[in-house]
């Protein structure tokens, strides 16, 4: 039997999904519990789909991916390319800059203050700067 904050939970996502203005199937809740249950967080798509797998959520790889993507357009995940082709979604979609560290596929928020960036170019004609990512890629040192 599920018990009281379990249905709790599956409530609220549900809600966040629907209100998002995506169908609430059972693999994008169940996949979105994954995702928010445990707070702000960075996730790679692999690291969602073995999470969903060791949870007993039977769902493909290409699954999770647009899933995810569907999460992003929605606004409920920012997307985060970092070392080519390596993406991460975070589940924090507030204006906040990252630490990256290099040969650990580790990111992690920066905590504090605003960052300053000076002397940013001129949007082409009809644009505008929507947002600014700042990722500082840390190694141990030399």
């Amino acid at each position: 039997m599920m018990d009281v904050y379990a249905t709790k939970m599956r409530n609220a996502v549900d809600k966040r999904v629907r209100d998002a203005g995506l169908r609430p199937t059972r693999q994008r809740v169940a996949l979105a519990e994954l995702l928010f249950a445990k707070g702000d967080r960075h996730l790679s798509a692999e690291e969602l789909h073995e999470e969903a797998l060791a949870a007993g959520v039977p769902v493909s790889l290409a699954t999770v991916y647009n899933s995810l993507h569907q999460f992003t357009e929605a606004g409920l995940l920012r997307i985060l390319a970092v070392e080519g082709s390596k993406t991460y979604f975070d589940t924090n979609t507030s204006d906040h800059h990252h630490f990256y560290i290099e040969g650990e596929n580790r990111i992690f928020d920066v905590e504090g203050e605003a960052m300053t960036v000076n002397n940013l170019p001129e949007p082409p004609e009809g644009m505008e700067i929507a947002n600014i990512d700042i990722v500082i890629r840390l190694r141990p040192r030399q």
